[in-house]
């Protein structure tokens, strides 16, 4: 990220949430660039949902502090530069889709009439018709339409595919990558559909057990590591693994697969080849005692906290 490129879109320094049955977030230290779409990928559980409540300024940290585009979230919710959609995608069901849009009119002062009808209009969705008549995929256009309408600077996305069918989902995936590369809106996009989101997101963010696992580019990311398979005899792991940081080794039917960062030359005889996002995130959700690994971009500060 240039350094002259402003402040980052999103910046926690030690956040952290606790509740009374424990932490939901601890020690999170990590930044989004302005302009990118963020994968926030995590277990159930994970804290996806507390991270998204507090830069909403729907919660309020335990420890640290969250940044927006160098305000406090309640500077920029106050200032309309954030929009918080929920899994519940909370619409009225007895408004039409006119009335919905209206009211987003009326209550967002900086609020894009034309560009939210616009999102209904590709969807080939009546404004007369009431959201209760809508499919699944129809009310989460008019959602996406609401929240793109506010004109945030971060758009923030909780599990907004979980109910919709695979073809839905790819068009609602598309439509939301177009919007914000036209808009230069931020989106953090929680989500367990990982491999539908590796053409539309350039960021990632994973989260397990409330701590950050993987935090960046996603290409700089997958580029760090190696997905390896040999020949291998025998349960023990080989000792060439010994030289490099292992996410993930599996023995089995006479193969060895690993998934790791390499520390130097790797032996001539094994398979290798660059992961998939997939295959990198779900290595690092099932092996949690894994390091950690941030990119450079992705390392927060607190020298650009919010005050």
């Amino acid at each position: 990220m240039p350094e002259d490129a402003g402040p980052p879109a999103l910046l926690a320094t030690a956040l952290g949430r606790k509740y009374r049955r424990g932490w939901a977030l601890r020690d999170c230290t990590f930044r989004i660039p302005a302009g990118t779409v963020c994968a926030l990928v995590g277990p159930n559980g994970a804290g996806k949902t507390t991270l998204m409540s507090m830069v909403a300024d729907l919660l309020s940290p335990t420890t640290g502090q969250v940044a927006v585009s160098g305000r406090t979230p309640r500077q920029a919710a106050a200032e309309g530069r954030v929009a918080f959609l929920a899994q519940d995608k909370p619409l009225y069901p007895r408004f039409t889709v006119a009335e919905m849009l209206r009211m987003g009119r009326e209550l967002n002062p900086g609020w894009d009439q034309a560009g939210a009808e616009q999102i209904v209009a590709a969807g080939d969705i009546p404004l007369p018709a009431r959201v209760n008549s809508l499919s699944g995929g129809q009310r989460t256009r008019v959602a996406l339409a609401m929240a793109f309408g506010k004109r945030p600077d971060l758009l923030l996305l909780d599990e907004p595919m979980s109910d919709l069918d695979p073809l839905v989902r790819h068009e609602m995936m598309r439509m939301l990558s177009t919007e914000a590369a036209e808009r230069g809106t931020t989106v953090l996009m929680s989500s367990h559909m990982v491999a539908e989101m590796e053409g539309v997101c350039d960021w990632v963010l994973t989260i397990t057990g409330g701590r950050v696992r993987l935090a960046g580019d996603a290409d700089q990311l997958i580029a760090a590591h190696v997905y390896v398979t040999a020949a291998h005899a025998g349960d023990a792991l080989p000792g060439e693994l010994a030289a490099h940081m292992v996410v993930e080794a599996r023995t089995g039917g006479r193969q060895l697969t690993a998934l790791i960062r390499p520390a130097g030359p790797l032996p001539p005889h094994w398979n290798v080849r660059r992961p998939t996002l997939e295959e990198m995130i779900l290595s690092y959700l099932r092996c949690p005692e894994a390091p950690p690994l941030l990119t450079a971009d992705a390392c927060g500060g607190p020298e650009a906290a919010a005050s």
